[in-house]
């Protein structure tokens, strides 16, 4: 019987305070369907609270002014304790979303340490001001902090996008108002602990747990200087509207139906070994799963065999088991759309090869096979429209022009992998596809590389530099003329 995780708390401004609404958010176990949890549900009053707050040590508070060494050495003191309690934050994620431990681990919490660590070796060898010689004088660019960012989050891999949204606004100098998904807040509780005992000033972070009407409450806030979301398209475009009205900048980060391409030269085994863990990611909620899987006609028997074989080998099971590659789904709404995906896919013509139901021993929790659909034509909305649950799609093509032709046509462009025996090969393919990120015979999320999306996939990056850079404006000082011709700079 798991211990019922309660919280009575919020933690605004670096204090655990009363809360100043009533409402009570539970969360369920996707495998027992029992209250594992309680936290209070932010109301508005409480926005208005952490808003102001947040605006205050921004505006008059040491951290914008602090040295960046001094910020980064606090930083460095949360990325520490992740390393110290990455097996606690991996079970408190897996028991709220069904992610496999093992899977939690790494992508959930260490990959999160990685994302701190990444940002402070990014904001150390930054360049903040820099000197032109201008088009009629010289110049001096600075990089300041953006100001107040409101993190809004998704419940697949909370941590991991805390960390890309939370690290630098505050390496920046920023303050930030991060908004958990009510689907799984508790590990933002240890994210709280985690700041407070690194030693974050009064009002730099805050942390909400709260519902949709709430999250646009606090988009739509007048005190908040940026937007960082991340979620799906209809909410992010929602996000943008309201942000609109106080021309808040935003970064959007949506969904994703990405496409892996078996090029006819490929080897399959090493292929396929590296499709089918990135296929089912995460339960296949996760926005880069390559949920496409293109095969070359003159394959796709071999590939369709294959393929299914290694779907059906996949240990379904509790989330907490170390053995489990695919838990259940975040909710019954979700498990459901998962299933109302498959039973379109028939309708429309596609063949279940493996999966397509509950798993067989698995009566109770929001299980839903690893699925794969055969005979799968681009057209089919089981191949266009994100079903974001552990359903994939084999589709065939001709040559590589219907190949590129395929992946591109998609209203997504978020991620992406090909695979082929001749590296130069996939770097051609690769300059074809309009994502954000892909991959060559591997599939990876690189910290120090830019991460966002083309098309309905998104606005603006997350890491890199670039995604640093989002969270600072810039100012132009223009200087007399002269300045600077006797070392006076």
């Amino acid at each position: 019987m798991t211990e019922l995780v309660e919280h009575r708390e919020l933690f605004i401004g670096g204090e655990l305070t009363d809360p100043l609404g009533t409402g009570t958010i539970e969360v369920v176990s996707p495998h027992t369907e029992q209250v594992i949890g309680r936290v209070p549900h932010a109301s508005r009053a409480d926005v208005d609270r952490a808003v102001a707050v947040a605006r205050r040590a921004f505006d008059e508070g040491p951290w914008p002014r602090m040295p960046l060494a001094e910020r980064i050495a606090v930083i460095s003191g949360i990325k520490d304790a992740i390393a110290v309690r990455h097996e606690e934050i991996a079970r408190s994620i897996s028991s709220q979303n069904g992610s496999p431990y093992s899977w939690s681990v790494l992508g959930q919490a260490l990959g999160a340490m990685m994302v701190w660590d990444t940002y402070i070796g990014i904001a150390r060898d930054f360049t903040y001001e820099e000197h032109r010689a201008g088009a009629i004088g010289p110049i001096l660019v600075r990089r300041e902090p953006v100001g107040v960012v409101a993190a809004v989050m998704p419940w697949n891999v909370p941590q991991f996008t805390a960390a890309s949204k939370l690290a630098p606004a505050l390496l920046a100098g920023c303050t930030a108002i991060l908004k958990p998904s009510p689907e799984a807040p508790l590990d933002s509780y240890i994210l709280a602990e985690m700041a407070q005992e690194a030693g974050l000033p009064e009002g730099v972070l805050s942390i909400l747990p709260a519902d949709r009407e709430v999250s646009e409450y606090l988009v739509g806030h007048p005190g908040v200087d940026k937007v960082s979301f991340t979620g799906s398209v209809p909410a992010g475009r929602r996000v943008m509207e309201v942000a609109s009205r106080n021309l808040t900048r935003v970064t959007l980060e949506l969904g994703g139906k990405s496409a892996a391409v078996i090029l006819p030269d490929a080897d399959l085994e090493s292929s396929l070994a590296g499709i089918v863990p990135v296929a089912w990611m995460n339960n296949g909620q996760a926005c880069v799963a390559q949920t496409r899987v293109l095969a070359p006609r003159s394959r796709y028997d071999e590939i369709a065999e294959a393929l299914t074989a290694a779907a059906a080998a996949l240990t379904v099971g509790d989330p907490l088991d170390p053995a489990t590659q695919v838990g259940p789904l975040v909710t019954s709404r979700q498990r459901q759309r998962s299933l109302d995906y498959i039973a379109i896919g028939q309708e429309e013509g596609a063949k279940i090869l493996t999966g397509g139901g509950r798993p067989a021993g698995l009566d109770r929790g929001w299980y839903v096979e690893p699925t794969l659909f055969g005979d799968v034509d681009s057209g089919m909305r089981i191949a266009r429209e994100e079903i974001f649950g552990p359903v994939i799609c084999l589709l065939p093509y001709g040559d590589e022009d219907e190949a590129a032709k395929i992946a591109n046509d998609s209203e997504y462009g978020l991620s992406g992998s090909v695979w082929t025996a001749d590296v130069e090969r996939g770097i051609d393919f690769a300059r074809r596809i309009r994502t954000g990120t892909y991959n060559i015979n591997t599939f990876s999320l690189d910290m120090l590389g830019p991460f966002g999306g083309y098309k309905n996939s998104g606005l603006g990056r997350e890491m890199g530099p670039e995604g640093y850079g989002e969270c600072l404006e810039h100012k132009t000082i223009h200087l007399p003329a002269g300045y600077g011709d006797n070392g006076d700079n």
